[in-house]
This record gives C-alpha cells, sequence and structure tokens, in this order.
C-alpha cells in the first residue's frame, strides 16, 4: 500500500485474533483504530497483543490509533436486548438515578441541563430518534419522557446528542489522562481526539500528551459538530491529520447537507496541505453482507479521488461478520481511487506543459 494512502480499521470482537488480523494487514490494512469509549487501554490488552503479533508474523508495521473519549456525550449501560419501538414512550433517567428506574435509558446530566419539551434526541450515530415529551419528578429523581420517532436496539454505551445543538463535555476525561499515560508501552503511535471544537482544543491534548509520555504520536482532529465545521481553518494548522467524521457530523448537519459539507473540509485540507481522512458507513452493509453496495464502493473511491489521506471502517470489522472481505474491499477500491487520482495529476501536469 502506497504511503500516499493509509487504510484503517477498527479492533473490536470480530477480529480479535492475531490471525484475523494478519489477514486484514495481508489484505491491505496499514493501521487500526481502538474507540476507547467501549474499554480503556489496560482492559484492551489482549486485543493489543494479539494486534502486534499478527503484524509481526505479516511483516508490518501497522498504524495503532486510540479514539479517546474526549467531550462526546454517551448514554449508559442499558440491559442487553433493549429495543426501543416506533410509537412507544420510553424514559430517561440520570446515569446516577438509572438504577432505580430499571425501565429508563440512562443519559448525561447535560440533556436534562438543555431540557426542552419537543427537542429531538439522536442516539447511535442516529439510528434512533427520540422526541421529548415531557419531564416527572419521581421518588428516584428527575426523569424525561419521550417519544419514539424511529426505534432499533439500544447498546450501552452509544452516542446520544441533541438535533440543533452542539452540547458537549470536558476536552479530556480522567480516563482520557491514564490511556495518554500507557500509550507509549501499548505501541500507540496516533491519538484521535474527537469532537474537536477549536484550536484550544487540540493544544490543550498536545499539552496532556506531552506531559504523560505520548508527545512522539500524531494527533488527528474528529469534525463532528457544527462548531467544528465553522473553526477547522484554526485547527488545520494543529493537527496531523483532520478526520470527517460523517456519524455524528451526519447529526450536526441535515444529511442532505453532508455531502457538501465533506467537500468544504476537504477542500479547506488541501489547500493547507493537511492529510485528511474520510470514515463512519463507508461499508455499513458488509456488517451483515459479504459484498458491498455499488453506493459504498463509489463513495470510497471518490473520496480518495478527492485527496483523502487515509479512509477507515468501524462497525464493519470490529462487531461485523465479514471483517477480512471489508478490509479487502476498503482497500481495493480506496488503491483504485488514488490510481486515478493520480492519472488526473500528471493528465493535468502534461496540460500545462504543453
Amino acid at each position: 500500500m502506497s504511503a500516499e494512502l493509509e487504510i484503517y480499521g477498527t479492533l473490536g470482537p470480530s477480529c480479535a485474533d492475531a490471525e484475523t488480523l494478519r489477514q486484514m494487514f495481508a489484505a491491505g490494512i496499514t493501521g487500526m483504530r481502538l474507540n476507547l469509549s467501549h474499554a480503556t487501554l489496560e482492559e484492551s490488552s489482549e486485543m493489543i497483543g494479539a494486534f502486534h503479533r499478527a503484524a509481526d508474523a505479516e511483516g508490518v508495521r501497522p498504524s495503532l490509533l486510540i479514539d479517546m473519549q474526549g467531550p462526546e456525550l454517551r448514554i449508559g449501560n442499558v440491559k442487553k436486548g433493549t429495543v426501543v419501538r416506533e410509537g412507544e414512550e420510553v424514559l430517561l433517567a440520570p446515569k446516577g438515578l438509572s438504577a432505580k428506574e430499571s425501565d429508563a435509558i440512562p443519559v448525561p446530566e447535560e440533556i436534562f441541563e438543555c431540557f426542552e419539551k419537543g427537542m429531538i434526541l439522536l442516539l447511535d450515530d442516529g439510528k434512533i430518534h427520540l422526541k421529548v415529551t415531557g419531564a416527572a419528578d419521581t421518588d428516584a429523581g428527575r426523569i424525561l419522557r419521550a417519544g419514539v420517532l424511529t426505534g432499533g436496539p439500544v447498546l450501552s454505551r452509544k452516542s446520544i446528542a441533541v438535533q440543533g445543538m452542539t452540547i458537549t463535555g470536558k476536552t479530556l476525561t480522567r480516563q482520557d489522562l491514564i490511556n495518554l499515560g500507557k500509550a507509549a508501552e501499548s505501541g500507540v503511535t496516533d491519538v484521535m481526539q474527537p469532537f474537536v471544537r477549536g484550536a484550544a482544543d487540540l493544544m490543550e491534548v498536545r499539552a496532556a500528551m506531552k506531559e504523560n509520555g505520548a508527545g512522539d504520536c500524531r494527533l488527528f482532529a474528529k469534525i463532528e459538530n457544527r462548531a467544528g465545521i465553522e473553526a477547522v481553518s484554526e485547527i488545520l494548522p494543529l493537527t496531523d491529520m483532520i478526520v470527517i467524521a460523517r456519524g455524528d457530523l451526519g447529526n450536526a448537519v441535515p444529511l442532505w447537507e453532508l455531502p457538501r459539507v465533506q467537500k468544504e473540509i476537504s477542500a479547506k485540507a488541501l489547500r493547507a496541505g493537511v492529510p485528511f481522512m474520510v470514515v463512519t458507513q463507508m461499508l455499513a452493509s458488509m456488517e451483515k453482507s459479504p459484498v458491498p453496495t455499488r453506493a459504498e464502493a463509489s463513495d470510497i473511491f471518490n473520496a480518495v479521488a478527492d485527496g483523502a489521506g487515509a479512509v477507515m471502517i468501524t462497525g464493519e470489522s470490529a462487531s461485523g461478520l465479514y471483517p477480512v472481505r471489508a478490509s479487502q474491499y476498503l482497500a481495493m477500491t480506496a488503491t483504485e481511487g488514488l490510481r486515478w487520482r493520480k492519472k488526473q495529476e500528471l493528465s493535468r501536469h502534461a496540460a500545462l506543459e504543453a
């Protein structure tokens, strides 16, 4: 794989063994992401060990990218098998109180602080839509009531956002600092900061990286909300890679505007000479299907043709049924996009010299 193009998978149960990871590296994967919103570096030590053994077996030196907890809001732990259905009413309770309200979905305090009747809550990158209908006081504390607009399975620790609002927490959590302190010994090469809102976030993270022994790692900035979109110009000089994270970004802007936002960020990154990554749902159908859709193949190709220096799959490799096949399709399609991009560049040079 060309150094001009980085191809990332995401670590998870579906690729936790060394042999599967070795096959992914053989398919063209150049790095793996570890989402620290679901487990700490220490808790992931067995999977990280498999990552390093696979790299040694295949004779490669892949990147290990940790995705920090950062300021993203997430629900708490829910019962396995929890499903909400369109038309139902659900209860939402602060994480500390939800255990007393056994049927309630645990949500961050910030959701209560911005409570407005009629506000729309988006769970799990917008897969589930809830409309808040009111609040009620119980013996356990205050809860919210919400109607289900779009239902589906509710999984622990998934994202939650308020449509039309930018609500986030602290730049770095206590666990983020602990993870940074263990990054070097774990072989981490890159740190990805979610929900970057401006230059101040990156300066704080960079300082924390140096203080905790991770100063040699690259710093990636995820653009996931309107604040990040508006601050791209001040973010670019401070990051080693800008990440167009279309999951939460697709909650922050209407979906029909998302392709334009991706194009605009891509263009700004190219002008600034800063590499950019495109991520989220690149091969989403391959979580269950052995073959991607034509639209997914076009998406990967066009992202690289537009200049992307990196692409990434997430759930496709972390929890999908076909992590190796998804890696193959990602790498082959991205490489084809790079060939086309180079061909176009050669044509432009030839036209200028003529």
